[in-house]
């Protein structure tokens, strides 16, 4: 083959492959169309398998041909910002949002499995949802009105965190003239400016890294600042000190009760260093809630939840490690607003919101929740 010949082949193949990436770039479009009208809160996209999207928990393949990684790069990758991108290329993992020009925001996370690309993309209301939406007991509206402190917000992987932690900035937002900074990867939801003067920093795009956009923050005369996640120990460093010297700061982590909630942070230092970070979380933590959802008797999911508003008796806990003792300390300071899981599943039930197989199915206390419902 001539020299001519082999560089007209190598054109054409680089454009037939640009016309397949600029075709597979606009499936993405029609995909997240489908999720946003059939109402599905998440699209998968996984190698071997058709385009899935879940709805109302459950999950729902799309009536299309299975994808391979090539597809799924093809079609996302165009999607995301120059910061993620080659965030993925360099670690094989990139978060990002997603504004549609047709309507629509979403957060996208890229990564890789079994060395093969996949993507799960979570849909995003316009707006942040309004707490009395969401089915969460009162008491939790209390920790608005907190004048200072940490408050933790724990639960697994899609157990609706982030979305309670927008309501409680909301609620903020439209009653009080406060400064508010949220720290985000990314934003997930868009608050306007009404009382409060909100500012949202984004991870990668605004700041590199969730440390230093918390450091930068603490120096902007903030009342409150949102922490998306505490994923370091140099950042739950400056959110601890920041909850004890005047700001009230909200952040969410991956965990499934109370005790464990406070001892994630704990544990995330070096042993050495534990008692002194015990003694911090001590004075520091002003509340701690954790979430789960619930398939809901009408269809959706509801959060169940339990709150623990910090007294004298749960901070010396905290700081003797005797984390065991806290789930006492939540029945003890029910005056305070504290309330159990167990309170909150009997709730749930007696206002038919769930059922009581799924609520003594998930109950940590089984005995209390039967002596609840009695």
């Amino acid at each position: 083959m001539t020299p001519e010949r082999e560089l007209d082949r190598l054109v054409s193949e680089l454009n037939a492959s640009e016309i397949r990436r600029g075709s597979d770039a606009a499936r993405v479009e029609e995909w997240l169309e489908i999720l946003r009208t059939r109402g599905g809160s998440d699209l998968y996209l996984v190698s071997g398998v058709p385009p899935t999207i879940r709805l109302n928990g459950l999950l729902r393949p799309l009536a299309e041909p299975p994808l391979d990684s090539d597809e799924i790069e093809n079609a996302v990758l165009p999607a995301l910002p120059v910061h993620a991108v080659e965030r993925y290329r360099r670690h094989g993992i990139a978060d990002a949002s997603l504004r549609r020009t047709t309507g629509g925001r979403f957060r996208i996370n890229l990564h890789r499995e079994r060395g093969r690309a996949a993507a799960s993309i979570r849909a995003l209301p316009l707006n942040p949802p309004q707490l009395n939406e969401l089915a969460l007991p009162d008491g939790v509206e209390a920790l608005t009105r907190l004048s200072h402190g940490l408050v933790l917000i724990g639960g697994p992987t899609g157990s609706g965190k982030t979305t309670t932690l927008a309501a409680l900035v909301d609620v903020i937002n439209r009653r009080d003239a406060k400064h508010i900074v949220t720290i985000e990867d990314p934003i997930e939801y868009e608050h306007a400016h009404r009382q409060s003067v909100v500012e949202q920093v984004e991870i990668g795009i605004d700041a590199p890294d969730f440390a230093t956009a918390l450091r930068a923050a603490v120096r902007q005369s903030p009342d409150v600042i949102v922490v998306g996640e505490m994923r370091d120990p140099e950042t739950m460093q400056i959110a601890l000190a920041a909850g004890e010297t005047g700001h009230l700061v909200f952040s969410t982590v991956h965990t499934t009760d109370v005790a464990s909630t406070v001892s994630r942070v704990s544990d995330a230092f070096p042993s050495e260093r534990q008692p002194t970070i015990r003694q911090e979380l001590s004075m520091a933590l002003a509340a701690v809630m954790t979430q789960i959802l619930l398939p809901r008797t009408s269809g959706g999911r509801v959060p169940a939840v339990e709150l623990l508003m910090l007294g004298y008796g749960a901070r010396q806990h905290i700081r003797k490690n005797a984390l065991q003792h806290l789930h006492q300390e939540i029945t003890i300071t029910r005056r305070n607003g504290s309330f159990t899981f167990e309170e909150c599943l009997a709730r749930l039930v007696r206002q038919d919101l769930i059922t009581l197989e799924h609520a003594r199915s998930s109950a940590r206390h089984r005995d209390e929740l039967d002596g609840l419902l009695a």
